[in-house]
């Protein structure tokens, strides 16, 4: 597959004004000016994107696409059953037949990170995956991808009867939890150091926190207030967590203190209204002042806070408040495929990453622009 004639924003390497995009079997092979375009491009369809813009596949970095149906049904958000439900896996509970799927592709949404909600101090595992497939097992880019914890006001006010009731008791709770998974750990550690049979009895919440008290899981913390931003960097640090804040509503009040601990932030959603008492602070120009302060910065929708299909356009807001555009455009592929873990593969038209890109007849911030073409793993799904 060849596509030419284009303007190419590489995320990576700058911009081509006129080039092309070499695409063999799912990975992309080459990018360049048209001048360099190979005689020997060999087999393959041909797009032209007639002037347009070339862009990797679009990443939303944080939202719910697959949990949640039309009008509420199949709300597959929360499990209020118990105030931590770290073995929860998204997994197992997205519907990649919802209709929203085919909006993401169709406004260029290539790879989503989806979860649970913010119902409980530690909401489960979510996965990472593409928008394209009828088997999420096959869709899956990372499973796990994180761990989902939340603080500040929803685990605060859901668990009435058997839960935290302040952000002092949810902080609480969540250390409690993080402390046993390092001894259930080390007990494991010992006993297959040692050779004995007699492993600790199976805790499943235990051992899903396994990994993330060992700092191989990230932690993705749903934290809006400035001071529930503070709170989840001390967890972090506490216990050694990889962590990244994810709303981050007030994060450009703390900027400085964020970029000095090279704590990165999932911003958004911020087209919707001031719906509840952490949203106060809301600003459009969040996103532009935690990337001037050196934060690395993802946007996503929160989907279905905003809808999915409007991810670029969010992007487009965050340029309009002030964010470098080229800026804005990497907090929707390359910053967000780090964020997410998967830089490796997904964010960049560099060789040797999944052919997911999106064509576009205008600017990609132009708010009459149009998708033309979507590829997924280097076939055409749009």
């Amino acid at each position: 597959m060849l596509i030419v004639n284009g303007v190419v924003h590489t995320m990576e390497n700058g911009i081509i004004p006129c080039g092309f995009v070499l695409i063999k079997g799912s990975r992309i092979a080459q990018t360049g000016p048209m001048s360099a375009l190979p005689e020997d491009a060999g087999p393959g369809g041909l797009i032209d994107a007639a002037g347009g813009h070339i862009l990797p596949g679009f990443i939303d970095a944080h939202c719910h696409l697959g949990l949640y149906g039309c009008g509420g049904a199949e709300d597959d958000l929360n499990d209020c059953a118990a105030p931590c439900t770290p073995q929860l896996r998204a997994l197992d509970g997205v519907n990649p037949l919802n209709p929203y799927f085919e909006e993401a592709r169709r406004a260029g949404v290539t790879c989503v990170h989806t979860g649970p909600g913010s119902a409980n101090p530690i909401g489960g595992q979510s996965v990472l995956l593409k928008t394209a497939g009828t088997v999420i097992d096959r869709m899956a880019v990372r499973a796990p991808a994180a761990m989902k914890f939340a603080l500040g006001e929803n685990p605060k006010k859901t668990h009435k009867d058997h839960g935290p009731a302040t952000r002092m008791a949810t902080a609480a709770l969540i250390r409690d939890k993080l402390t046993q998974a390092l001894a259930y750990g080390a007990k494991f550690a010992r006993a297959q150091a040692d050779g004995a049979l007699d492993e600790p009895e199976f805790d499943p919440q235990l051992d899903a926190l396994r990994p993330v008290a060992a700092g191989r899981l990230p932690a993705h913390f749903h934290a809006h207030r400035a001071d529930d931003i503070a709170t989840a960097v001390r967890l972090s640090k506490e216990f050694g967590l990889d962590c990244a804040i994810v709303h981050g509503t007030e994060g450009r009040l703390i900027a400085d203190f964020l970029a000095k601990e090279g704590i990165p932030v999932i911003t958004g959603p911020f087209l919707t209204d001031r719906s509840k008492p952490e949203l106060q602070g809301l600003a459009m120009d969040n996103t532009a002042i935690l990337a001037r302060a050196g934060v690395q910065t993802a946007i996503c929708t929160d989907h279905p806070e905003t809808p999915i299909a409007l991810l670029p356009f969010c992007a487009a807001m965050a340029a309009r408040a002030g964010m470098d555009e080229e800026e804005a455009l990497a907090a929707i592929t390359v910053n967000a495929a780090c964020i997410c873990g998967a830089g490796d593969r997904l964010g960049s038209l560099s060789p040797g990453k999944d052919a997911d890109i999106v064509v576009m007849d205008g600017h990609p911030f132009h708010w009459r622009t149009r998708v033309t073409h979507v590829l997924i793993d280097g076939l055409e799904v749009i």
